[in-house]
């Protein structure tokens, strides 16, 4: 089947690992030369916040890739651990702003995700979040900026692509509005309506009017009006998150720093107690060497007296 995953072993270290399998013996030239080029750009995306693989290899008319594996839930287990109770805003954007880091990673290197949903963004036992399952992303060279072809989740398909119309980058970033939509209403934002662009409205005060105002630009109709991920990045509100994350970073590295003076002391004085022993140790090995050297002499100097 194609990109099929499963869940595998090391045998030395026991590490589990994803293998993901893609039979390529249907396609043709063009298909398969795709799907080979993937391998490669996969080689390529090694970021905080994206799965990345280990190793690649083509065996029988397959393409077989070996992934890291997350130890954590996908996003879409995460809302259902909800039961309709809201994620708290600043959850959220910790999510979305490790998503966008992400993004803004692939699209730097002209490569089209092309599946960003829920079931694709993984969380680790420590809350980081990873972007995964490239299997149908595409590179784009910079002659051919346009593609049309129509891959990915319907719930998460741009207008232009069920039009299908041409489309860039912005649709990814309609998939990453529909992604910060599901997070905040704990529901898709489409069933049947993406082509005329239409979802419920977000109510009951939860959020502030800078979030869901992010969510509207990144889902209107025209994608030439959507934002980029640069422009994204650089809103205010998720310019405070980061700069929250960079505080956070440096107050954890003051603790660190403190943790490290505090303890400099005592290794200090470890280190004196060390050398002093070290010395000890050498004294005696030099006293013990005489001594052997002394006996050896007097050794030889009454075998001469015999002699």
């Amino acid at each position: 089947s194609f990109g099929a995953a499963v869940l595998v072993k090391h045998k030395e270290n026991q590490k589990i690992y994803i293998l993901k399998e893609v039979n390529i013996s249907h396609l043709g030239k063009k298909e398969k030369d795709e799907c080979i080029n993937e391998v490669d750009n996969l080689q390529n995306l090694q970021h905080p916040n994206i799965v990345s693989n280990r190793e690649s290899f083509v065996e029988n008319e397959q393409i077989y890739i070996i992934m890291n594996y997350t130890d954590g839930e996908d996003l879409f287990q995460r809302i259902q651990k909800q039961k309709g109770q809201f994620i708290p805003e600043d959850e959220i954007l910790n999510y979305f702003v490790q998503i966008c880091l992400a993004i803004k990673h692939i699209h730097d290197r002209k490569i089209l995700h092309r599946d960003i949903k829920l079931q694709n963004i993984f969380l680790t036992s420590k809350n980081i979040v990873k972007l995964g399952n490239f299997g149908i992303s595409h590179i784009q060279n910079s002659t051919i900026e346009m593609s049309k072809t129509s891959i990915g989740n319907p719930y998460y398909l741009s207008p232009e692509i069920c039009k299908e119309n041409k489309y860039s980058f912005k649709s990814d970033i309609w998939a990453l509005g529909c992604v910060l939509y599901d997070l905040v209403a704990l529901k898709r934002a489409f069933e049947a309506k993406i082509l005329k662009g239409e979802y419920a409205p977000i109510t009951g005060g939860e959020y502030s009017s800078a979030l869901i105002n992010l969510i509207s630009r990144m889902l209107r109709l025209n994608p030439k009006q959507r934002p980029t991920i640069d422009e994204i990045l650089h809103s205010p509100i998720i310019q405070n998150k980061i700069n929250s994350f960079l505080s956070d970073f440096n107050e954890l590295q003051m603790k660190e720093l403190k943790q490290k003076e505090k303890l400099q002391p005592e290794k200090e004085q470890q280190m004196k107690e060390k050398s002093k022993e070290e010395m000890k140790k050498k004294k005696e090995k030099r006293k013990n060497q005489e001594k052997k050297k002394l006996l050896i002499e007097k050794s030889l100097s009454r075998k001469n007296k015999k002699s």
